[in-house]
């Protein structure tokens, strides 16, 4: 594909299509700017050496009318000696020149009008390169942020994921304290089964006993 092909595919392009298409928007985006840079360089070589062959046509033409010029003074000295044949041929060359100039002047414009043309693409090229860069750096800001969000989602659940293995954790940790004390009290009750009957009786001789000392007492005042 051409260098001019290749501008002309590139501004009549539409990028925001192409990165919708495409499986890795910012790869496509790296490739589509890499293109324009190599595309941009070669169309600003070209311009150079349009300009350097426009002044190359230029300094033809000077030339030519200076040869023009010169027959034309010839044609007049011929006249002036009455040499009207001399006179007519000298004219004859200076026609030849004179043709010859409005060729060159034809392709001058026509090289004029390339330069304008290429001059009017170059800014649009930049202007597309321009704004395919600041959707890069957009395109990066937001991967940025997307990264920066999953790995605070991803901490936010692991924090959240560890305190309710703390939480469950110490309600195990309760649990095994329970199921330890009833094991305990189960073992204590199994070995003296008649323990709290015989609490139960000596609170019951105690009360016995202290009756009984309070009616001594009041029998001895009597």
């Amino acid at each position: 594909m051409g260098m001019f092909s290749r501008l002309t595919d590139i501004i009549n392009s539409n990028i925001s299509t192409m990165l919708d298409k495409a499986e890795d928007p910012q790869k496509m985006l790296r490739l589509i700017i890499q293109e324009m840079e190599d595309t941009l360089v070669e169309v600003r070589a070209s311009t150079a050496k349009v300009l350097a062959d426009k002044k190359q046509l230029i300094r033809k033409i000077e030339h030519l009318e200076e040869q023009a010029s010169d027959w034309q003074a010839k044609a007049e000295l011929a006249l002036s000696r009455e040499r009207e044949d001399l006179a007519r041929l000298a004219l004859v060359e200076k026609k030849h020149i004179q043709e010859s100039i409005k060729q060159q002047q034809k392709e001058l414009g026509l090289v004029d009008d390339s330069l304008l043309q290429l001059q009017q693409e170059i800014e649009q090229l930049e202007l597309k390169l321009s704004e395919s860069r600041n959707r890069q750096a957009g395109l990066l800001a937001r991967q940025t942020t997307a990264k920066n969000r999953h790995a605070v989602r991803q901490q936010l659940d692991n924090e959240r994921a560890l305190k309710t293995r703390e939480k469950f954790e110490q309600f195990q940790a309760k649990i095994d304290q329970l199921e330890a004390r009833a094991e305990v009290f189960g073992k204590e009750s199994d070995n003296n089964p008649d323990l709290n009957k015989q609490f139960a009786e000596l609170s019951a001789d105690a009360e016995i006993a202290e009756e009984l000392d309070k009616l001594k007492a009041k029998l001895e005042q009597k």
